[in-house]
C-alpha cells in the first residue's frame, strides 16, 4: 500500500480509502446489499492485511449500524490509532431540530450520536455531508470548529458540493478564525469529470486534498455494459450512470483491461489516481476482491494513448450528487 498526506495537512492515509458504506444491518434500515458484521469480517480484516488505513463511513449509512459495524471492526481487526476514522453529517437521522442539515444544534448532537456508535471518543476527518443552504455558514464553520477544540475531531473535510459554495465555507472559516476543511470528498470517475471544470482547480489552490467517492461509477465501470449486480439493481444512487453515452466508455474501459490482462475496475481506478488533486479514491466492497483490484492499481501504468482512448468519448454533462 502507498500512503499520502491528506491535502496541505499533516495527516497520513493510505491511497485507497476503505468505504463502509456497504455495511450495515438490514433489521434496521440498511439496504437489502449491506454486509453484516459476519459477512463484512472477511472484507475488514483483507483491509488491515493490505495496509488500507483510512476507513470512510457516515452517520446516515445504513440508519447508523453502518458506524456501529465499523466501531467493532476496529477493535476486531485492528487498532483505533492504526486507522484514520471518517464519518459524516448532514442527512436526516430523525425529524427533530437536530437530526439533519449543518446547523450548531446539529452538529453538535450528531458528532456525539456518531461517537457513540462509532465507540470512541474522537473521529479523525469529519465531514459535511454536501452543502446547507438553509444555515449560515459562519454558523456551520464556527460549531465544526468547536468539535475541533473539544477534542472530538482532528481535522474537517467537505463532500459533493459546487466550487462557490466550497470557497465561501472556506473564506467564512478564515474570516473567524476557524479550522479549514482539508479535503473534498466528491464524485469523480471517468463516467463524470465535471470537477475538471472548477472544483480540482480550487482544492489545487488551496491544498485541499480530493477524496473520490464512486470511482467505480457504482461498479459500471467494473464490468462490460449492461451486465447486473444484486446492488446495480437495488442502488437508486447507481441509475445515474445508465446513459446510453457511457456505452463507449464503459468499452474502452474494457479494451484496455484486456490490454494489460487485468479486471476493468483496476484500469478505472488507475485512470483516477493519476489526478494530482487525488489522494484516495474510496472503494466500497461487497466481495474480497474489489479491495485486492483495488490495491493493485496503485501499481498499474497506463499510457498516454491509453488514456487518450480512456478520455474521448466523454461529453459534458451536468454535475451530480450535491443534493
Amino acid at each position: 500500500m502507498d500512503y499520502t498526506r491528506l491535502g496541505g495537512s499533516g495527516l497520513k492515509v493510505s491511497r485507497i480509502a476503505l468505504g463502509c458504506m456497504s455495511f450495515g444491518d438490514t433489521s434496521r434500515g440498511a439496504h437489502g446489499w449491506a454486509l453484516g458484521d459476519d459477512a463484512a469480517e472477511p472484507i475488514f480484516r483483507q483491509a488491515v492485511e493490505l495496509g488500507i488505513t483510512f476507513w470512510d463511513t457516515a452517520n446516515v449509512y445504513s440508519a447508523g449500524t453502518s458506524e456501529e459495524i465499523t466501531g467493532r471492526a476496529i477493535a476486531r481487526y485492528s487498532r483505533r490509532e492504526d486507522v484514520v476514522l471518517a464519518t459524516k453529517v448532514f442527512f436526516p437521522m430523525h425529524d427533530g431540530p437536530g437530526g439533519s442539515g449543518l446547523s450548531r444544534k446539529a452538529i453538535l448532537e450528531q458528532v456525539d450520536a456518531s461517537l457513540t456508535r462509532l465507540g470512541t471518543d474522537y473521529v479523525d476527518l469529519y465531514q459535511i455531508h454536501r452543502f446547507d443552504p438553509d444555515t449560515p455558514v459562519e454558523e456551520t464553520m464556527e460549531a465544526l470548529h468547536d468539535v475541533v477544540r473539544a477534542g472530538k475531531v482532528r481535522y474537517l473535510g467537505a463532500s459533493s458540493m459546487h466550487a462557490w459554495q466550497f470557497a465561501t465555507m472556506q473564506h467564512a472559516a478564515d474570516l473567524g478564525g476557524w479550522t479549514r476543511f482539508v479535503s473534498m470528498q466528491n464524485q469523480y470517475s471517468l463516467l463524470q469529470r465535471e470537477e475538471e471544470r472548477e472544483m480540482f482547480g480550487l482544492l489545487a489552490h488551496q491544498g485541499v486534498g480530493s477524496i473520490p467517492w464512486s470511482p467505480l461509477a457504482k461498479g459500471r465501470l467494473a464490468r462490460p455494459w449492461g451486465e447486473q449486480t444484486l446492488r446495480s439493481e437495488n442502488d437508486p444512487m447507481g441509475q445515474r450512470y445508465v446513459d446510453e453515452a457511457n456505452q463507449p466508455i464503459v468499452a474502452a474501459v474494457g479494451r484496455v483491461a484486456e490490454e494489460h490482462g487485468v479486471p476493468m475496475a483496476q484500469v478505472a481506478l488507475a485512470w483516477v489516481l493519476r489526478h494530482p488533486s487525488v489522494d484516495a479514491p474510496i472503494v466500497g466492497p461487497t466481495k474480497e476482491h474489489h479491495l485486492a483490484d483495488a490495491a493493485a492499481a496503485l501499481d498499474l501504468e497506463l499510457t498516454d494513448d491509453q488514456v487518450a482512448s480512456l478520455e474521448e468519448a466523454y461529453t459534458p454533462r451536468l454535475p451530480s450528487g450535491y443534493a
